[in-house]
């Protein structure tokens, strides 16, 4: 399966909404889910400057996706994201029994870039979402759209 241009637009939706957390003094993370039929069920992006470090969108999904959707809807919907899931969130989306994720910037390029930065890694071993949830379906990373999140990572992280 390939990023199609609806993967795209949804994709970019994702990174605007990184832009937005960060314009909010949060770390910059955006995600959406969208329906089977394209239609965007929910969007959000990282809230964790609010002390909670499980603020994020992902997780966030993933809890309003198992009271408001079916156990089919879910499945067949798409998670979009600015950055590939965390631990916390690729287990939050197995157990809602989501779909697809697609996400424009991968774990392991954060890492990178906050060892090239010399920002100290998080407090949680960042596993790609095989690891953590091995029969999702996931694409990723998008190069075009990965080198916006680097920048806006480097906004974040005052280096860039």
């Amino acid at each position: 399966m390939t990023v199609d241009d609806a993967d795209l637009r949804h994709l970019r939706r994702a990174v605007e909404l990184a832009e937005a957390a960060l314009a909010a003094g949060d770390e910059p993370f955006g995600s959406l889910l969208v329906a089977a039929d394209g239609t965007v069920l929910m969007a959000d992006h990282n809230r964790v400057a609010s002390g909670d470090a499980t603020r994020h969108p992902e997780f966030a999904i993933a809890r309003w996706s198992t009271t408001l959707l079916t156990v089919s809807e879910r499945a067949a919907a798409t998670v979009y994201t600015s950055g590939e899931h965390c631990p916390m969130c690729s287990a939050a989306h197995g157990w809602a029994g989501l779909g697809r994720i697609v996400y424009a910037s991968s774990s392991a390029q954060l890492s990178a870039w906050l060892a090239e930065w010399g920002v100290p890694p998080g407090p949680v071993r960042p596993l790609p979402v095989r690891d953590v949830v091995p029969g999702v379906a996931v694409q990723g990373p998008v190069p075009e759209l990965a080198e916006e999140v680097r920048g806006l990572q480097a906004r974040f992280h005052g280096v860039g």
